[in-house]
């Protein structure tokens, strides 16, 4: 297994101080091994006010939202204080996350640092006023300008597969476009996120308040800094059911809100794509970290022609996918985060059974003697209205169905209550573009291209979210748009 992580206390970040947490510590624990690996600061009600407090002074009283140039200067600060502690967050990531080596090259570590450097960019470049010209309504002429101002005090609350991207994604352009920030990372996942806050309070400009860190393991603490008046925004990343509660308790003060949510994205085969190629592709990606990605390709819908070799062909790939210490360069299938995410992995694939599915692969624990692993897992037999092919599962499972041509492909893909991502994949590129324009989801990947970029934004369509996170249109959620008209 991957070394034991050790770190120099985790505390809270409060107005620009490194404090303990009012209802002292709790436990974080490797996935992997089952081992605890330390402790962090765990924050009570009273540390949650004091920070809502900071940020709201921050955002009030300083020039922080007025200074874009400032910022740009702050973000690039950060992102390279990180990559100086680069191999400190690797190690905590894959001890915490139980993230495989092999992604922290990539999404869980070194690429979401990287696009700091976009949003400071975008900080200093981004056109904070347009001019709208001259009208005259009922007679008043009248000179227009459309100005972007930061919302204010935002209140991101984040989950636990990918925790630095994640965060980076809502810290990176919050704090460009002028905002002040509460952070409240998943308790599975602490140290990932007070690590930062340290490197914050220690290593750059950013001013006392403009970003505060609140570990706990209190999920009622997200639930007050949803309905805290004196937060402007909330950006949350979670499961649907989670992101309804936060819809709700944010209607009470009629407060902005970022969901990005669950999704259960259906990857396209079309008839005269490489069968073979395709099926390898979603089989082995289903994998990646346990499967605890909501944008993976979790349906796989091959023409019904092909339906026996396609599951033949996914199957003989998830075989050979073994579960592994996430800490070996190899690994491509860690653990699941926790005990409890194994028993809902392992809950569904009762269902699957019960539902008369055939577990062509996996299905149960691999032969390891401690950490949260599932087998990589291949459903056959299910239509696409039962449970597994329906609901996100969150492990390395993959449902294969078939389809009967092109109209029924899109019809069973858009057949879901969630439109996050999708693939397609076949040779005649006026064919892929129909289907494309047709699926109702909000990324989707041609023949394995890739859709993750800080330029490119992402969310989804129907309960996959409301927004979008990265990319110009990720920075403008921070914005509110403001018009000047003045008599001339």
């Amino acid at each position: 297994m991957s070394r034991l992580v050790t770190t120099a206390g985790s505390p809270l970040l409060i107005g620009g101080a490194l404090v303990p947490g009012g209802a002292g510590v709790f436990a974080t624990i490797n996935p992997a091994t089952e081992e605890v690996l330390g402790h962090a600061a765990n924050a009570d009600a009273s540390d949650l006010d004091a920070a809502v407090t900071a940020a709201r002074t921050a955002f009030d009283d300083t020039d922080w939202s007025r200074d874009p140039a400032f910022r740009a200067h702050c973000l690039r600060q950060l992102r390279e204080a990180l990559r100086e502690h680069l191999e400190e967050l690797r190690e905590i990531t894959i001890a915490e996350a139980g993230a495989p080596r092999m992604l922290t090259g990539g999404p869980q570590l070194e690429a979401p640092i990287v696009d700091l450097g976009y949003f400071a960019d975008l900080a200093e470049n981004y056109c904070w006023e347009t001019d709208l010209g001259t009208a005259a309504p009922m007679g008043i002429k009248s000179g227009r300008t459309l100005r972007r101002e930061p919302v204010g005090v935002l209140g991101a609350i984040t989950p636990w597969n990918f925790p630095h991207q994640i965060n980076l994604a809502k810290l990176g352009p919050a704090l460009a476009a002028g905002n002040t920030v509460v952070l409240k990372p998943a308790p599975d996942t602490p140290w990932c996120a007070a690590l930062v806050g340290r490197i914050i309070a220690e290593r750059t400009d950013i001013p006392a308040g403009v970003v505060n860190v609140i570990t706990s393991d209190d999920h009622g603490l997200g639930a007050r800094l949803v309905t805290d008046p004196r937060v402007d925004m909330i950006s949350f990343t979670g499961s649907t059911a989670t992101g309804r509660t936060v819809m709700a308790g944010a209607a009470a003060t009629v407060k902005k809100v970022f969901l990005e949510l669950g999704g259960k994205s259906a990857f396209i085969v079309l008839d005269d794509a490489d069968i073979v190629a395709a099926v390898r592709y979603a089989a082995f990606s289903v994998c990646v970290h346990a499967g605890q990605g909501c944008a993976l390709t979790t349906r796989l819908l091959v023409p019904r022609a092909a339906y026996p070799d396609a599951v033949a062909v996914a199957a003989a790939t998830m075989t050979g996918i073994v579960p592994g210490d996430p800490g070996d360069p190899g690994t491509v299938c860690g653990p699941v985060i926790s005990e409890r995410q194994r028993a809902r992995v392992e809950r569904y694939l009762d269902i699957a059974r019960a539902e008369g599915g055939r577990i062509v692969t996996g299905g149960g624990r691999p032969p390891r003697e401690r950490g949260w692993f599932v087998e990589p897992t291949l459903i056959a037999d299910l239509p696409n209205t039962s449970t597994v092919a329906r609901e996100e599962i969150f492990g390395p499972v993959l449902v294969v169905i078939p389809h009967d041509g092109d109209d029924d492909a899109i019809r069973l893909a858009n057949d879901s209550p969630y439109g996050l991502s999708g693939a397609v994949w076949g040779t005649d590129p006026e064919r892929i573009r129909r289907v494309v324009r047709r699926v109702r989801t909000g990324t989707l990947s041609v023949n394995g291209g890739l859709w993750y970029s800080a330029d490119a934004p992402f969310g989804g369509y129907k309960q996959s979210g409301i927004g979008r996170e990265l990319g110009v249109a990720g920075f403008e959620e921070y914005t509110e748009t403001k018009l000047i008209a003045t008599a001339e």
